[in-house]
């Protein structure tokens, strides 16, 4: 049996995967940061098992691998927060929030499942952003997260190489999900879903970096619209 563990799986990227690995007949184990939300995903996902850990406080994920049984084909982290501001005005509990959620909290749920992904010879998978990769005014604190989380996937691809597990981030540019409207919302711009990636898109570049046979991996791929972006 085929099992992938996802985070973000309430909404947008990681709903879609989640429905995806579901409809193809894969197990899941999932996350959710609240009994209550853990019962919403239950009810989207029956046939799934969710664990309550609150990424924005990651200490609630040491111990989490004992809690999950058997080989893991994947960890694919996508569950992931934003705030805007420039650096003369960011709050220090939105730039921490931020640090726990995109980076602290992927690095400690990694390390606490790197044993279920070495007995399967699994592939970890990062949805960072184009964010990780170049920062712009007003996205220091969230660019910083994701500069991060490129730096941990690069690491422990170097690392785990020994173990056969594979370590692949994935870049994708803006992308019709909640979190873009909540960016537009910030920016004091109009959202139109149509301008940007669908979460389809991202999530068939995921199921491909799963599917690769073992002679292959992808280290980073960049996923852009087509779409110009509006001046």
């Amino acid at each position: 049996m085929t099992t992938h563990l996802v985070t973000g799986a309430g909404s947008g990227i990681g709903a879609v995967l989640a429905g995806r690995l579901t409809q193809r007949g894969d197990d899941l184990v999932l996350l959710a940061r609240s009994r209550a939300r853990a019962v919403e995903l239950e009810r989207s996902f029956p046939a799934a098992r969710v664990l309550v850990a609150d990424l924005a406080e990651p200490g609630t994920l040491n111990g989490l691998g004992r809690d999950v049984d058997g080989p893991l084909a994947s960890v694919v982290h996508v569950a992931g927060v934003v705030e805007l501001a420039p650096v003369s005005r960011l709050r220090l509990r939105d730039l921490e929030e931020q640090l726990a959620v995109n980076l602290v909290a992927p690095a400690v749920l990694t390390r606490e499942l790197l044993p279920h992904l070495r007995d399967a010879r699994g592939t970890v998978v990062f949805v960072n952003s184009s964010a990780g990769l170049t920062a712009g005014p007003d996205w220091s604190a969230y660019a910083a997260s994701k500069f991060g989380l490129r730096a941990l996937a690069d690491s422990l691809r170097a690392e785990e190489v020994e173990h056969g597990v594979r370590v692949t981030t994935v870049y994708p540019s803006r992308t019709a999900t909640p979190m873009q409207e909540k960016v537009h919302e910030q920016e004091g711009r109009t959202y139109d879903a149509s301008r940007w990636i669908s979460p389809e898109t991202v999530v068939d570049t995921i199921l491909h970096v799963l599917d690769l046979p073992e002679d292959a991996t992808i280290p980073d791929v960049t996923v852009r619209p087509v779409v110009p972006r509006p001046a």
